[in-house]
């Protein structure tokens, strides 16, 4: 096994990465790509903390944009982005990845 130059890593999931092709939306596929790719990281004796974000379903600025106030905007990205955990999760513990969500 080759030597690991970080015991620890934090990755930064763009929302657009769980929308694959689609425009909006999450494609379980292209998350499952992502997930075998996590799982060998893992397999190599990383432990990966994930950073989602929510664009694919939601765009606090463009609501605010169209006349939402700022504050149920940023509440209603905030939900998304744990829809986008929750979706990732999934995918990794169907790879055997051993996971915990958490939101503040």
């Amino acid at each position: 096994m080759a030597d690991i130059k970080y015991k620890r890593v934090l990755l930064k999931l763009s929302g657009e990465a769980f929308g694959g092709e689609k425009d909006f939306g999450i494609d379980v596929s292209a998350l499952a790509r992502v997930a075998r790719q996590i799982k060998q990281v893992v397999e190599m004796g990383v432990a990966v903390a994930i950073v989602v974000g929510g664009g694919n379903i939601w765009r606090g600025q463009e609501a605010e944009a169209n006349g939402m106030e700022r504050v149920t905007a940023d509440y209603a990205g905030m939900l998304a982005t744990v829809i986008n955990a929750l979706a990732l999760q999934d995918v990794l513990e169907r790879e055997g990845v051993d996971t915990r969500t958490q939101s503040s």
